[in-house]
C-alpha cells in the first residue's frame, strides 16, 4: 500500500466516525495497539519538545525506507503519534517529505487537540521530516 493509499484509508476511517468522542476512542485504541518501546530506548535525546506529555521517537533507516518506533506516557498522545508513525513507517524519505499531515485537520482530529497537543503533533512531524531529509543526503 502506498503512502497515499494509507492516508486515504485513514481519512476514510476517521470520516466515518460519527463524532469527536468516537475519534478520541479510535486514537486511543490506535495507541494501545502500537508496540511499546523498550524502556532502554526512552532516552532524553529522543523526547520531542512541545508536548505536554513525554513522547519518544526512535527513527530508523534501512533498505531505502524509514521506520519509526515511538512511545508516550499519555494515551491520547500515543494514539496520535501511532497514527502518524504508522502512516510514515516503511516509506521512502522522498514520500515522507512530500506528504504533509494536513488531512488530520480535514477530518477533525487537530481541532480536538489542545494547543499543547497540536504543538506536539507539529514537533513530531518536524522530527520525522528532518529524519527523512537526513536520509536523502
Amino acid at each position: 500500500m502506498t503512502i497515499l493509499e494509507k492516508r486515504d484509508a485513514l481519512v476514510e476511517t476517521l470520516s466515518l466516525l460519527p463524532d469527536n468522542d468516537e475519534r478520541f476512542t479510535y486514537l486511543i485504541s490506535a495507541g494501545r495497539r502500537y508496540p511499546t518501546m523498550d524502556p532502554k530506548d526512552r532516552l532524553d535525546e529522543r523526547l520531542l519538545p512541545g508536548c505536554i506529555s513525554r513522547l519518544w521517537l526512535l527513527p530508523e533507516y534501512r533498505d531505502g525506507r524509514c521506520y519509526f518506533q515511538m512511545d508516550a506516557d499519555a494515551q491520547i498522545t500515543k494514539g496520535i503519534a501511532a497514527v502518524v508513525c504508522q502512516l510514515y513507517s516503511g516509506e521512502t524519505p522522498q514520500d515522507i517529505i512530500a506528504l504533509e499531515i494536513d488531512f488530520l485537520a480535514d477530518v477533525g482530529v487537530t481541532q480536538l487537540l489542545s494547543p499543547n497537543r497540536r504543538n506536539g503533533l507539529s514537533s513530531l512531524r518536524k522530527r520525522i521530516k528532518a529524519f527523512a531529509e537526513s536520509c536523502t543526503s
